[in-house]
């Protein structure tokens, strides 16, 4: 039987509903997202850092990679293509990836690598976000090069919470090593030593003056007196927190990760790898007839060695209109801000806790209210056994150096968990007996225990789709306290409640913040301390959740959560794309 086609009548009957909508509801026509395409071309580039060239893993030959921009509702889609010989994947750092875990992109957990010759195709929509994110590598030490910022902007006709910048200026903060760091950490499991640390901090890709032969590669942000800028700051470094300040200016918070705060002013900011902090600089009105430094060095807590040193950019006004053509810069008195000492866990924790969400009526802050299930997990350090007939460079000869939740140190598997779990095919690639608490408790931050040996296996934990969860986060003093920036993959979570020592079950819960802690996906466990994190599981797929300091990564400090489907269509993963690589 053929289509019947709609008479006139009924034609303008239909448009008149269509219209009515969208004149009801105006937002439903500019809320629908766009789709933005990228490709990114995995290739080798020279790039000279310090005197010294070298080859670097690249996305397109740029180093920082290229920008990421979209609205939030856009769907990006990116087209990986690996010309080179490492194998590659690309995590997209804070996206949410709602029903899309197969594009989260971390090695062996949602994906098997991207090898060399072939392509793969990410595929994600933004949800719920704006502000800033980024991409990087998630394989091995790559993430080194290979990554860059995603600029979220607000849905079109919505204004900012905030003032209108008069510009938007990414601020990447990355590390550079001489030595391939793909080496560096190889040589580092090899003999169970700490790796070798790198040999500068960049901004934007650049070292700054205060290296050797690099004077003209430091960063230059050129403002105007009495206009608002916005710096979208992010901390790619692979293994150090770090101290930002502008000599002279106070800097206005409003957003981290991708989530709007009630905005504060402070002088400086700490940001730890993974996380990201949106600040307003207000410059000075008048031409200063000076120039300014910004310069960012480490926090730095654990008792291994570290980079320090620091890496400077250089904030210098537009000259008045009338003034001399041959007045120079260089004859303008040069002004240093002063950081916090390196190992400040004070002004850590103050700053920390002036983060708070919005939490209006536009911008709800939906902290889960009752808990289904609470997970206490140790993070910290640890020891393997050094292999027979070797001698390591660990705490002993004879141990080489591991970390671990709950003393379970990951393992990641041959395949990739995430396929294991669709096929129902787990047997011999992980099991689901990850340790809710610590099998054997102990004084965590007090004297640590003799027995420093860690366990070894891929082990995750089954949540049901829409559990509410608490999840403590306690550091422990094996091989010293130290902070751990702690990464939730496919969640944002709120941190209710921080403190130092060990947690008490008892008398902490009752002064966590319900009402409007701040929501990230990266948050620092304190030196010596404890967080407490709530996040709904409403995200099926598996999910990664490990320190996004990278050696500790490599060490083992990483577990993963299973979020089964729910009962309605719109609460399953889908089934994989048919270009996801195999292993």
């Amino acid at each position: 039987m053929g289509a019947s086609l709609l008479s006139s009548t009924e034609i303008f009957r239909v448009m008149f509903i269509v219209l009515n909508t969208l004149w009801l509801f105006p937002k439903l026509a500019s809320s629908a997202g766009i789709t933005r395409h990228y490709k990114f071309n995995i290739k080798l580039q020279n790039v000279t850092r310090l005197c010294h060239t070298k080859s670097i893993v690249s996305v397109n030959g740029q180093f920082p990679g290229p920008h990421i921009i979209a609205r939030e509702g856009d769907r990006v889609v990116v087209r990986v293509v690996n010309h080179v010989q490492n194998n590659v994947t690309i995590h997209w750092h804070g996206v949410r990836q709602l029903r899309s875990g197969w594009a989260d992109g971390p090695a062996y957990v949602t994906q098997c690598p991207i090898q060399t010759g072939q392509t793969y195709v990410y595929n994600f929509t933004i949800t719920g976000q704006r502000g800033t994110l980024f991409w990087h590598a998630h394989i091995s030490w790559l993430r080194s090069t290979l990554y860059g910022p995603i600029i979220i902007l607000p849905k079109k006709n919505v204004p900012y919470p905030f003032v209108k910048p008069f510009k938007e200026v990414p601020v990447i903060f990355g590390e550079w090593w001489n030595a391939d760091p793909e080496a560096v950490i190889t040589q580092a499991l090899q003999n169970g030593g700490g790796p070798n640390v790198s040999d500068a901090y960049t901004i934007n890709g650049l070292p700054g003056p205060l290296y050797n032969c690099s004077a003209q590669d430091t960063f230059k942000l050129k403002v105007k007196p009495g206009k608002t800028y916005l710096l979208r700051l992010i901390n790619a470094a692979l293994n150090d927190e770090l101290f930002f300040s502008i000599a002279n200016h106070t800097l206005t918070v409003v957003d981290v990760d991708a989530i709007y705060v009630k905005p504060f002013t402070t002088d400086t900011i700490l940001i730890t790898p993974g996380q990201t902090t949106n600040l307003l600089l207000k410059a000075k009105l008048h031409f200063p007839n000076a120039t300014f430094l910004m310069d960012a060095r480490p926090y730095a807590t654990g008792r291994g060695t570290f980079d320090n040193s620091t890496v400077t950019g250089i904030l210098h006004y537009e000259p008045p209109p009338k003034s001399s053509p041959s007045a120079s810069f260089k004859n303008l008195p040069l002004i240093k801000p002063t950081l916090p000492p390196l190992n400040d866990t004070s002004f850590a924790a103050n700053f920390t806790g002036k983060l708070r969400s919005l939490a209006n009526t536009q911008f709800p802050a939906n902290v889960p209210q009752k808990v289904d299930q609470r997970f206490f997990f140790t993070v910290g350090l640890g020891t393997n056994p050094c292999p027979q007939n070797q001698t390591c460079q660990g705490p002993t000869n004879s141990t080489m150096f591991s970390a671990s939740v709950n003393n379970v140190s990951f393992v990641l598997p041959t395949t990739a968990i995430l396929q294991a779990h669709f096929f129902q095919q787990s047997k011999g690639v992980y099991t689901t007996d990850f340790p809710t608490t610590p099998i054997f408790p102990f004084n965590y931050t007090g004297t640590p225990p003799n027995n420093t040996m860690v366990s070894n296996g891929t082990k995750v934990v089954v949540l049901p789709y829409n559990t509410s969860v608490e999840l403590v986060l306690q550091d422990t003093s094996i091989l010293g306290i130290e902070s751990h920036p702690l990464h939730l993959h496919g969640f944002n979570f709120f941190v209710v409640g921080q403190g130092f020592g060990n947690f008490d079950s008892k008398k902490d819960p009752p002064k966590f913040n319900l009402v409007d802690p701040v929501e990230r996906n990266t948050v620092g466990v304190p030196s010596g301390g404890w967080v407490a994190i709530r996040f709904l599981a409403d995200n099926p797929g598996v999910w990664f959740m490990h320190c996004h300091l990278e050696v500790h990564t490599s060490w083992g400090l990483k577990m993963a959560w299973i979020v089964m489907d729910g009962k309605l269509p719109n609460q399953k993963l889908p089934p994989p794309p048919s270009d996801l690589p195999k292993c």
